[in-house]
């Protein structure tokens, strides 16, 4: 790989991870905004998204959200306590629990998603345009840079120290 090269690589994979990242904490604020963690919100969703053979259980939710069993544990715990998961003992194996959004869950759920799909719209022409620099499109790095949206910064949370 020339140094250009490599050097138009690195851009590239720089915008990609600041694109992710802007839209990871544009996800964050908007969980915060209604109620939730933002690891509560990925729970919901991967719930709600589970497309196994059968219904979802807590090993699952640990699997999709890269957590030990213990934490999934326990964040199935606190959304039950707040009446947005709820669980019931599988009757082919008692020691596993299958997981299930509640209506309340769900509604939670459908507005998130809702300002999530307004989000991924409006930063798709450059998502897009950097998938097809990946795929050895022919936009240049530097055209595509130029065209990325701004991503707005969350607001400060009171309390929180500044990261150097």
């Amino acid at each position: 790989m020339t140094n250009e090269s490599s050097n138009r690589s690195h851009a590239m994979l720089a915008e990609f991870r600041h694109l992710l990242r802007g839209f990871l904490e544009f996800s964050g604020t908007a969980a915060r905004a209604a109620k939730l963690t933002p690891q509560q919100h990925q729970a919901l969703l991967a719930v709600t998204g589970w497309r196994g053979r059968r219904a979802m259980r807590v090993g699952d939710l640990a699997d999709r959200l890269l957590l030990r069993q213990h934490s999934a544990t326990e964040l199935v715990k606190r959304l039950a306590a707040r009446g947005l998961l709820a669980g019931r003992r599988d009757p082919e194996d008692r020691r596993r629990v299958l997981l299930r959004v509640t209506a309340a869950g769900e509604r939670r759920l459908a507005r998130l998603s809702a300002v999530h799909l307004e989000e991924l719209n409006r930063i798709e022409p450059a998502l897009s345009g950097m998938l097809a620099l990946l795929r050895g499109g022919r936009k240049t790095a530097t055209s595509l840079v130029a065209r990325t949206p701004k991503v707005p910064r969350a607001p400060a949370r009171r309390g929180a120290r500044r990261r150097g």
